[in-house]
């Protein structure tokens, strides 16, 4: 009897490629992207507190423009990951991520005044920055193509069980033990996960049959049943390969599309980030107490862990553009409400149905990212997409700032509304795009042929 189980020319077993076999990978990516999202939102947990220590001297506009500087950080990270890890690999990359912003949460933690610690968010944000580019490109690499965006969400969960964490942190901690304990919580990703990545996670095939180590990648490839890298699907390294997997999204096919992934990423990201940091202070604002406006970034965060966990499933199956685009619209929908002072149970129940929207809307926007690209460009495009996008990280805590700053805390609400439809049009429209490029290139190859028989 012949065996079922594929073989690959020199007689060994390959593992079958199944959700299974990305689980390994999934698990050591979800405890980086946790220590990401407990370090972006222990600035937001714990700025309520910092706002009322009179010796760092924080004002409300100082404390926006420091949230700008963390995802100034995350920008240059996100746009220098790529070529980095052309020289160093993707798994080297992660971990020198988590050791940055693991550094940056020592010097915040240690920090006299808001110079220095500013200083250490920047240099914790060109840790998170790199990141999760890295990351989502690792999983949407190994998991079976049908289960890409479950895949995608199911890793994304563990950002926001970082936020609750962070929140959980800023609660429990902060009050009793000041707000810089909190931060040094945030050294702990240097000793937990840098080991574990350094032992357990495999390198990227793609990546290292670019490198020019086909044995190892193909060993990689056949380990976690993935068909075997191919010079084609490979990515090109060095300076000019980048350069050219960028010019590739600007193919017939996808040359509309990009930019108008770029501005879905661009909202989301200005939602995520804008809320993270500013949502406690907002709701004190609106007349809330300090300690239920702290735990509303924790009720918001676990209604993203129950928003990715459906609209990965959902997205599976009905596509991840059109469920970005509804989420998108019901997010503003819950921005608008949360702007009226609502009963406090009702409120709650607001900002939870806010967080399943909110955050998975822009998660969904990297998994469209993974069909619309292929394979060689699929990691220059997530790069650029979660890269360009960090612009809208660096404006929206930034404008919030200058908003509280002049008393106007509540059009903090209307701007979140605004970023959501905005987001919901972009990524609506990248479809049709797609499909008018699809269109000219036919045009243009058909054009080419007439001419070369005249």
């Amino acid at each position: 009897m012949t065996s079922s189980a594929p073989t690959h020319s020199s007689g060994a077993t390959r593992a079958p490629h199944t959700f299974r076999t990305v689980f390994p990978v999934l698990a050591l990516c979800w405890l980086a992207v946790f220590f990401d999202g407990m370090d972006v939102n222990i600035y937001g947990a714990v700025m309520p507190h910092m706002l009322d220590d009179p010796g760092l001297g924080l004002t409300p506009g100082s404390a926006g423009t420091i949230g700008s500087w963390t995802t100034f950080g995350m920008l240059i990270g996100a746009l220098t990951a790529g070529n980095v890890t052309d020289w160093l690999g993707r798994r080297p990359m992660l971990v020198v991520s988590v050791t940055l912003f693991s550094l940056g949460s020592a010097v915040c933690a240690l920090a006299p005044g808001i110079g220095v610690f500013g200083a250490g968010r920047f240099i914790a944000g060109l840790g998170l920055g790199g990141l999760m580019p890295l990351c989502l490109a690792m999983v949407l690499e190994f998991a079976p193509p049908r289960r890409a965006a479950l895949t995608t969400g199911l890793l994304m969960t563990s950002y926001h069980v970082g936020g609750i964490a962070a929140t959980g942190l800023g609660l429990g901690v902060a009050p009793e033990f000041g707000w810089r304990w909190v931060f040094w919580a945030g050294v702990l990703p240097a000793f937990v996960a840098v080991p574990l990545l350094l032992k357990y996670l495999p390198e990227s095939p793609g990546v290292l049959f670019a490198r020019g180590q086909r044995e190892r990648a193909e060993q990689v490839a056949d380990r976690f049943g993935l068909p075997r890298p191919t010079a084609v699907e490979a990515p090109a390294g060095g300076a000019k390969g980048r350069l050219a997997a960028i010019g590739a999204l600007f193919r017939p096919e996808s040359r509309w599309a990009t930019p108008l992934l770029w501005v879905a990423s661009f909202c989301g990201l200005l939602l995520v980030y804008g809320v993270s940091t500013w949502l406690p202070t907002m709701m004190r604002a609106n007349g809330y107490g300090l300690s239920s406006s702290v735990s509303f970034l924790m009720v918001i965060n676990a209604g993203g862990v129950v928003g990715l966990l459906i609209a990965g499933r959902i997205a599976d199956r009905f596509g991840p553009v059109r469920i970005s685009a509804i989420w998108f619209m019901l997010t503003a929908a819950g921005a608008l409400l949360l702007k009226s002072h609502l009963p406090l149970g009702v409120t709650y129940i607001v900002v939870a149905i806010t967080g399943i929207w909110l955050f998975s809307a822009q998660v969904m926007v990297y998994a469209a990212t993974g069909t619309i690209y292929r394979d060689s460009e699929r990691a220059a495009g997530l790069g650029l997409v979660t890269g360009v996008g960090r612009t809208g990280a660096v404006v929206g805590p930034w404008l919030v700032g200058a908003l509280a700053e002049n008393g106007n805390q509540s059009w903090g609400f209307t701007t979140f509304a605004l970023a959501g439809l905005a987001g919901a049009v972009a990524i609506a429209l990248v479809p049709l795009a797609t499909r008018i490029g699809r269109g000219g290139a036919r045009s243009g190859a058909t054009a080419a042929v007439a001419v070369a028989k005249a």
